[in-house]
């Protein structure tokens, strides 16, 4: 079975290290900060001028002035800071964040991502995400394999308005965890109950399959 989007994050979320600064983008990502590792500390930083960002608030605790880049209503841990968005994408631009998650529509076996337009669709801008692929040597992006229609989503060259070009080495989607290296999507982990042979089936880019790829554990 797919993995469901808090799944996902919490996949995501080991990859995090002790001392990270981690920039989440909208979606998926954002419910990252859900699992982050007890005892681990990781300063989550938002575009929109906050770093020490913390979970989603409960029910009856939202702080209407206070949220995310996606415009979600967030907590702010101990020890936050909150300055403008010019000082935010400073960070960003200078290469001062540790990790980037982000959502894609796209991504193919040269490390390009497509995430900000579908043409003939109504366009909202780029946002940070052009900032983040640049600033950020390190990324994971999340997204779902396919599209509704069954087309996959990780190409051999994407077809739409490239984000970033050579940029993403690593790919979390609702099958499988994947790396990109020489041209090839290389197969590293699979969803609970996903064959291998589905996987093939629904990546159009070249999949590097080793002999054995573990499935993904979840307590």
């Amino acid at each position: 079975m797919a993995l469901s989007r808090e799944q996902m994050a919490q996949r995501v979320a080991r990859e995090m290290q002790d001392g990270f600064y981690v920039n989440l983008g909208i979606g998926i990502p954002t419910l990252v900060a859900n699992y982050i590792p007890e005892g681990m500390e990781v300063m989550l930083q938002s575009e929109n001028g906050l770093l020490g960002m913390g979970a989603f608030p409960r029910v009856g605790e939202a702080d209407a002035d206070m949220i995310n880049a996606g415009k979600q209503t967030v907590t702010a841990r101990t020890g936050a800071s909150i300055f403008s968005s010019a000082e935010s994408f400073a960070m960003i631009r200078g290469g001062h964040i540790d990790l980037t998650v982000l959502g894609a529509f796209e991504v193919d076996v040269h490390g390009n991502i497509a995430s900000w337009m579908i043409p003939g669709k109504l366009v909202k801008g780029m946002g940070g995400a052009m900032d983040l692929v640049a600033g950020a040597e390190n990324i994971i992006v999340t997204m779902t394999h396919a599209s509704k229609d069954g087309e996959s989503k990780l190409l051999s060259r994407c077809s739409l308005p490239l984000t970033g070009a050579g940029c993403i080495k690593r790919v979390l989607t609702d099958l499988a965890y994947l790396e990109i290296d020489n041209g090839a999507f290389i197969l590293k982990e699979r969803a609970p109950g996903v064959s291998v042979e589905e996987i093939i089936r629904k990546t159009a880019g070249k999949l590097i399959v080793p002999d054995h790829v573990p499935e993904m554990q979840f307590a």
